[in-house]
C-alpha cells in the first residue's frame, strides 16, 4: 500500500485523542497460547453475516497468537471494570495469568475468553488479518454474543478513562 501522508504522528494522535472511544478488552486462547489487551480500535463492520474489526499494534509479538489461535473475542468493558482495563493496557505491568486474574472468565463457542461482567462480548472466528502501518487489522465473523444488564459504560476520550 503507498501513501504520502504528510502528517506529522503527534500531530494525528493529537486529534485522534478527541475522539471518545468505547473501550474493549480483546481477548484470545488456543494452541498459541492466551493473550488480552485493551483496545479502543473496535468496531462492526456488517450485521448480514454479524462482523468485527480490531486492530492490534504489531510492536507486541505476542499480538501474534489472535492470528494463529484464530479466534478473539470482544468485550465491552463497562465502567466498573475500570481496573480491568488499566490492568490489560499494561498498567502494573502484570504478567499475562495476572491480568486474567484481576476478573472472571468464561467462554462462549471460539475458547477465547469472555468477560463475565461485560456489557456485551461478541465470540469471533478469525475470517481475515491484514497488515496496514504499524497495525494488524483482524476482521472476525461473531459466532456467539452474550449482553448483560445495562450499566454505565467506560469509555477512552482525551487520554483519560471516563464513565458514560
Amino acid at each position: 500500500m503507498l501513501t504520502t501522508s504528510t502528517i506529522d504522528r503527534d500531530s494525528f494522535r493529537d486529534a485522534m485523542s478527541r475522539f471518545a472511544a468505547a473501550v474493549h478488552l480483546v481477548t484470545t486462547d488456543g494452541p498459541a497460547g492466551q493473550r488480552g489487551l485493551t483496545v479502543s480500535s473496535a468496531c462492526s463492520v456488517s450485521d448480514s453475516p454479524a462482523t468485527l474489526l480490531v486492530c492490534l499494534n504489531m510492536s507486541s509479538p505476542e499480538n501474534d497468537r489472535f492470528e494463529a489461535n484464530g479466534n478473539f473475542a470482544v468485550n465491552l468493558v463497562a465502567a466498573a471494570d475500570e481496573p480491568v482495563a488499566r490492568a490489560f493496557a499494561g498498567e502494573g505491568r502484570l504478567a499475562p495469568q495476572e491480568r486474567f486474574a484481576t476478573a472472571e472468565w468464561d467462554t462462549l463457542q471460539t475458547g477465547a475468553p469472555v468477560l463475565t461482567s461485560a456489557l456485551a462480548s461478541f465470540d469471533c472466528r478469525l475470517i481475515e488479518a491484514s497488515v496496514v502501518a504499524t497495525h494488524r487489522v483482524l476482521i472476525g465473523e461473531v459466532v456467539a454474543v452474550r449482553t448483560n444488564p445495562r450499566a454505565a459504560s467506560l469509555v477512552y476520550l482525551d487520554r483519560a478513562y471516563r464513565h458514560l
